[in-house]
């Protein structure tokens, strides 16, 4: 992912703000019974995972299948292009396992050429064809436009409630001016709440403001970018698990946790970092992906 990325990260502070204090208003300060946690890559299809991830063998229409044996959830972003058609629906349903989620992205048209304006027929497009998904469906995430800005929150709240009641969505916002004017954010964030939508945060080293730390639903959508296994990255990743164990005992039900990196080739391994790193902190019981070692070619003198 190149939003917010950074070549050179030696002066950026990756210390976490504090909890948004509207957070708490939608925590219960109960713990949930059972905390859904999933956590995964951006992409299935990388060949450079054969021989790692997946069996050397393996052929490109079966990578999601072998995916959603090594993880339980999927960033899905090809859904930003394009609505799938029926048939491929159903293939994907029937590639992963029933405790899969996929996390679909909003397609550009609704969210940057539309800005959520004039597009009911593809809308409902959109939310009948991912509601076929059914148990598979996670959260859908609908990235806005960066040039939507906090004047264009009207649409924003008309379109919220064109939804379905309990239609699975989190917003992700780009646009500086969101964050910058905490009167505006506060109204902003009682909106999504008020249409049970929640946000979704972004962790990456150019762009700190997008990291708001504010909930509108007890389920936490993050995209974390990671540096190619940087020491930091796995700093990072220990305060994450810390601030989410804080959020879980005070009543997050569910969290989407997708692991990005540049090209995503070293994603499987700092997505295992994740889940090996949530199971022993927080007592969780995630599947983790069981990596190949792969062969280094000897040389030759």
């Amino acid at each position: 992912m190149d939003f917010g990325k950074l070549d050179d990260i030696s002066q950026v502070n990756f210390t976490l703000p504090p909890t948004h204090p509207f957070t708490q208003k939608v925590l219960t300060g109960t713990p949930a019974a059972s905390p859904r946690i999933y956590v995964g890559p951006p992409i299935w299809s990388n060949r450079e995972w054969l021989g790692k991830l997946y069996p050397s063998n393996a052929k490109e229409k079966e990578f999601l299948y072998h995916y959603a044996r090594q993880f339980n959830t999927i960033e899905l972003n090809v859904t930003h292009y394009q609505i799938p058609t029926d048939t491929t629906l159903r293939k994907w349903q029937e590639a992963v396992t029933r405790e899969f989620r996929f996390c679909p992205k909003w397609p550009q048209a609704i969210s940057h050429e539309a800005e959520l304006v004039g597009a009911t027929q593809l809308t409902n497009q959109f939310v009948e064809a991912m509601l076929s998904l059914e148990h598979n469906l996670g959260t859908t995430f609908l990235q806005l436009s960066p040039a939507f800005d906090p004047t264009k929150l009207p649409a924003l709240e008309h379109f919220l409630k064109s939804l379905p009641d309990g239609f699975p969505i989190a917003v992700e916002f780009r646009h500086p001016a969101w964050f910058s004017d905490e009167y505006q954010w506060q109204r902003t964030l009682e909106v999504l709440r008020a249409q049970g939508a929640g946000t979704v945060m972004t962790d990456v080293a150019g762009r700190r403001d997008v990291l708001h730390m504010a909930l509108t639903s007890p389920t936490f959508t993050l995209r974390f970018v990671g540096n190619e296994l940087h020491p930091t990255d796995y700093a990072r990743t220990h305060a994450w698990i810390d601030r989410l164990g804080q959020w879980l005992a005070q009543g997050l039900q569910e969290a989407y946790i997708f692991i990005h990196l540049h090209e995503n080739i070293l994603s499987p391994e700092l997505t295992k970092y994740w889940v090996d790193t949530l199971n022993e902190q927080l007592g969780l019981a995630v599947e983790p992906p069981v990596l190949r070692p792969q062969a280094v070619q000897g040389t030759l003198f």
